[in-house]
């Protein structure tokens, strides 16, 4: 496991932090290995069904033997105690939709990298004395790039990332960048339903490939 600066460090130099839930082990294991292939080397699987805990599992021995470079998070963490069954199960960051204080507390007590979701100046206020540093805009597409260019001087010392409606044509990830974020967490606008449902692991290999050229070049142009 990578330390927090070292994990942080890495999703910013990505650009984006992809993520995706699927109740089939096989599905979630298979887009996996696509996004690797694709060039990720950070993703996020969500914590939003019954099979979630058995398919990291998976995913975390699959790792293991065929990517060790990649760094596999846990999303919509809410309490300790689910953080705790993945750190146990390998886990290198936690996401959480909101900013959750005993998990905080218990990731920066052992130097595991965490990213809470903030909607709010209170939130965010709340997540920086905590003594987090990377901060998750949740809903991104409620509060757009005018809220973060609204606050971002408040908090010099912080990165940013959108999630939730993030789009993946250039005009809206130009914007964000250009507001001033640090990476965009991009789910169902890259990894959608549809193409989980008839296996399309190709397009999703190679939406994701030309989505990081696409972040590559607004990053080297700004």
């Amino acid at each position: 496991m990578n330390n927090g600066k070292l994990t942080k460090e890495h999703i910013i130099r990505q650009g984006m932090l992809p993520l995706y839930y699927n109740e089939d082990e096989t599905v979630s294991i298979e887009i996996l290995k696509a996004e690797y292939r694709a060039g990720v080397r950070a993703i996020e699987y969500t914590n939003r069904g019954n099979k979630a805990l058995a398919n990291f599992s998976k995913m975390i021995a699959v790792r293991e033997t065929e990517m060790p470079d990649m760094l596999i998070g846990i999303g919509t963490i809410k309490n300790y105690s689910t953080a705790n069954d993945y750190l146990n199960a390998g886990a290198d960051f936690f996401v959480s939709p909101g900013f959750v204080p005993d998990v905080a507390e218990y990731c920066m007590s052992d130097d595991i990298f965490y990213i809470p979701g903030c909607m709010t100046p209170t939130e965010i206020i709340a997540a920086e004395s905590a003594g987090i540093s990377f901060i998750k805009l949740f809903p991104g597409n409620l509060l757009g790039t005018e809220f973060l260019c609204s606050v971002k001087e408040i908090f010099p010392f912080l990165d940013f990332m959108p999630t939730g409606g993030v789009d993946t044509t250039k005009q809206n990830i130009e914007s964000w960048f250009k507001a001033g974020v640090s990476a965009v967490g991009i789910g169902s606008k890259l990894i959608s339903k549809k193409l989980m449902q008839e296996r399309d692991y190709l397009t999703i290999e190679s939406e994701t490939r030309r989505i990081l050229e696409l972040i590559n070049a607004i990053k080297n142009n700004q």
